[in-house]
Parts: C-alpha cells; sequence; structure tokens
C-alpha cells in the first residue's frame, strides 16, 4: 500500500490526458493480488463509503482510470499471470494486470493470436482493454475486442465475486452480463480473470502504404477495396499530411512527405502466398488508378516494421512537436470522412490551431489532436479548448458520428455526454449503474456524475 507520500502517489493520479485539470491523487493506492482480496477492499468501502477507482497501465485517453474523489486507487498491475493456454478450446484465460502484447508474444509458437487488440499493445494492459472495449487497425477484417471476450470473472461493487461465460462459444442463459461489463469502463465491477477467443495465426501478411495527394482520393478508396475489389482487409489506416510530416520528423524518415496529403497503410493477411499477391495487386491498381502517388509493397518484417513505424508513432511525433494537446476520438461513416476532414481543417484556421487526423479508415474512426501552436499563450489556449471542442462535437454528430469509438467518455467527455444520447438511454444507463453500485463507490464520476 501507499499512502501518506505525494511523490509516490503522483503516478496514479493521472492517465495520458494532457493538463493537470485532469489529474487528482488518490488518499491510498493498493495492489492486490486475488480477487479474494480485491472483494475485501470492496466490501471495506461500501461499509465506510470509500470511493475506489480501479486502474491498468495508466494508458487511457479519457481520465477513466483517474481517482478523482480520491480514495481508494486500486491498481492490478500485479494481477498480471497468463493463468492458461487452451489450445483444444483455443482459449487463452488472464488476469487483469497482462500487458496485451504479451498474450500474442505467448501465442504465436502455438500458431494462434488474439485478434482485438487496440493499438497501444506494448504498454496497455488487457484489462483496460477489456473495460473500454478497444478496437485498433485490425478492426476491420477481425473486430474490435468485446468480439473475443466469452468470460469474466468480476468481483461486485458490493465485494461480490461473480463468474460469466468461460469456454463455451454459446451461451444465451440469462442476460448477456460479459458484453455489458466489457466497455462499462471500470464502473460495474473489477475484473480479475478474462477468457479469450483465439483465432488461427494467419501464415502471411502483406502491407501497402499508398501515397495520396489529398484525403478525398484516399478516403474514396476505402469501401471500393471491399465492395469493388471484394477483398477484406485486415487493416485500412489513415494518416493525414499533418500527421504524416510530424511522424516522419519524429523518426527522421522520408516518404516525399511533401508531396503528400494523405497516406494509408492497408494490410491483408491470410494463408495462401498467390492469393494475398493477387490481392495486394489489386487493392495496388485500384489504388493508381484513383489518383494515388505511390505504392510502396512490404511483404518481410523489416519494410513492414518501418511502414508500420510510421503510424504508430504518429501521437508520438504530436507530442514531441506538440505538448499543449488535447487527443480526440471521433466515429463517422466511413463514407463521411472525406467530409468531416475538411470541416476539422476549417476549424483549426478558425482558432489558429493545428489539427492533425490519423486513425482507423475502415471503420470511420478518426483521431483528431487539437494542438498549440508555440506562439499562442497558455491562457488563450485554456480559453478556446472547450468551444474547440464543443464545435468539433457538433460537425461529428451532424454527420451521423458520435464522440468516441474507442478511448472512451471517463471524465473528460462526460460533459458531452447528452449530445451522443438521449435522454432515455443516460437515464437507463443510470439505473444500470445504481443495480450494481448502490453506493455509487466503484470509479465515480465517470461517464455521468
Amino acid at each position: 500500500m501507499i499512502y501518506n507520500d505525494e511523490e509516490k502517489l503522483e503516478p496514479y493520479s493521472h492517465d495520458e490526458v494532457v493538463g493537470k485539470k485532469w489529474a487528482h491523487l488518490p488518499d491510498a493506492v493498493v495492489k492486490p493480488r486475488t480477487a479474494e482480496e480485491i472483494a475485501a477492499i470492496m466490501q471495506l468501502a461500501n461499509r465506510e463509503r470509500i470511493p475506489v477507482t480501479p486502474r491498468g497501465a495508466g494508458s487511457g485517453l479519457s481520465g477513466g482510470a483517474v481517482p478523482i474523489y480520491g480514495g481508494i486507487l486500486l491498481s492490478l498491475e500485479r494481477m498480471d499471470k497468463i493463468l492458461e493456454i487452451d489450445k483444444q478450446n483455443m482459449v487463452i484465460v488472464v488476469e487483469p494486470g497482462v500487458i496485451t502484447n504479451d498474450i500474442n508474444n505467448q501465442l504465436a509458437t502455438d500458431g494462434l493470436f488474439f485478434a482485438g487488440y487496440p493499438m497501444s499493445v506494448e504498454s496497455c494492459f488487457i484489462g483496460g482493454n477489456v473495460a473500454e472495449n478497444a478496437g485498433g487497425g485490425r478492426a476491420v477484417k477481425y473486430g474490435v475486442t468485446g468480439r473475443y471476450i466469452i468470460g469474466l470473472e468480476v468481483v461486485t461493487p458490493e465485494g461480490e465475486i461473480m463468474h460469466l461465460g468461460g469456454k463455451r462459444v454459446k451461451d444465451v442463459v440469462g442476460y448477456d452480463l460479459i458484453h455489458l461489463m466489457v466497455g462499462s469502463e471500470g464502473t460495474l465491477g473489477i475484473f480479475t480473470k478474462i477468457y479469450i477467443k483465439l483465432l488461427p495465426l494467419p501464415a502471411k501478411k502483406v502491407d501497402l502504404l499508398v501515397l495520396f495527394p489529398d484525403i478525398v482520393a484516399a478516403i474514396a478508396i476505402v469501401p471500393q477495396i471491399i465492395t469493388y475489389g471484394k477483398i477484406i482487409p485486415t487493416a485500412i489506416e489513415f494518416m493525414d499530411a499533418t500527421a504524416v510530416e510530424l511522424a516522419c520528423r519524429y523518426l527522421n524518415e522520408h516518404f516525399h512527405s511533401e508531396k503528400i496529403g494523405a497516406m494509408l497503410l492497408i494490410e491483408i493477411d491470410g494463408n495462401d502466398e498467390d492469393q494475398l499477391e493477387r490481392e495486394y495487386e489489386i487493392i495496388g491498381n485500384m489504388c493508381l488508378e484513383k489518383g494515388a502517388i505511390e505504392v510502396y509493397v512490404a511483404d518481410n518484417h523489416t519494410t513492414q516494421e518501418r511502414v508500420w513505424a510510421l503510424r504508430r508513432n504518429v501521437p508520438e511525433g504530436i507530442q514531441a512537436f506538440y505538448p499543449a494537446r488535447s487527443s480526440e476520438d471521433l466515429v463517422v461513416p466511413i463514407a463521411n470522412i472525406p467530409v468531416l476532414l475538411p470541416q476539422i481543417a476549417d476549424l483549426a484556421k478558425k482558432y489558429d490551431l493545428v489539427i492533425p487526423c490519423f486513425g482507423h479508415a475502415g471503420d470511420g474512426n478518426i483521431h483528431s489532436t487539437l494542438a498549440k501552436k508555440p506562439e499562442m499563450s497558455m491562457d488563450k489556449w485554456q480559453e478556446i479548448q472547450e468551444q474547440v471542442r464543443l464545435e468539433l462535437y457538433r460537425m461529428t454528430l451532424a454527420l451521423g458520428g458520435t464522440i468516441s469509438g474507442e478511448h472512451g467518455i471517463g471524465n473528460k467527455r462526460k460533459q458531452y455526454l447528452k449530445m451522443a444520447l438521449d435522454p432515455t438511454s443516460i437515464e437507463m444507463m443510470k439505473r444500470i449503474k445504481a443495480a450494481f453500485d448502490p453506493q455509487r463507490i466503484l470509479n465515480p464520476g465517470k461517464i455521468f456524475e
């Protein structure tokens, strides 16, 4: 346990959301090893009405793991074991503190993989991925985390241990509480054991890095690959010109970035090498016919790491050159991406900001980072930030979108929830919260007050 030591408590006072306004020190940090220990903590917290905030790796972008009312910060970092790999049933059972990347590293020798992982696999915990129903680059073909969660052991806010699902593929006994828990942002229960459905690891993959002169040309090709090319890529990642330029500067990389209006990173995978070659030729030719400047083919580990490093390091590039920033997580129907992005560019001009856009073009999830230019004062930045976010959300919702696709609501976006959901939906969610957590002590102040 950590308490009465501000220096040691400080790392647990924030996640990856930038700005001291979002941080808050816990009164104590506890690091349990078992479900039984967590149950005892929750029973005590209920008796004394102490707020409890569960926390994984702290890599979130919504303030979801921040103890905004103080109290107990319950860190799951010691619950880091892979408990079982069941090859016969193609299921892995893990504790919530396992680093997501370690799961697939462990499975690779068995020819299996967890397909629903997000982009930040080397830092995030699987428990946080499940709590946020995290997505990632492979969602086009494989879907997001929740598709693969078939069982959970959960400690309830009142300190009871609940077992949901297991290794069964089919189960319609009672309400689907597993998928109520998935994406509940640590407000309904604390995961202590997670059952993940696995898939056979494809033998081969190929990546295409495609350079386009403008955003419209890049995004227009996305639905056509599936509808006309009849190919479902593993991933279709998008970077606008600003995102590309910042990532290239950060990595000291060169991809003729001065000519680029946008980039797509398209991945396909499978077991038939000849079939993959036919598919990437079809995609490459379609892109060139639609105005692509150049198509790079990465068909070995070295070249694939080079092109994916560009996409993975966009956030680091933004952070390196624009420390004052706010990461947003917008979603629109895929066909409306080219409508939204020029509107975001106009918003950047209106408020004299830089707003790089990147993300998952294959599922309409665009990460837009509001970034303060160096010459703008901090007072001005703080003054305009909420207004810019408000306008950004309005234009996104007007296009049939919503305010978060994978980062969650947490504390950062809860005041905007009423823009995205109708009052009846919000009231029903509050009733569900009250049923699970009548004392309102588990992760209070997240999603809604």
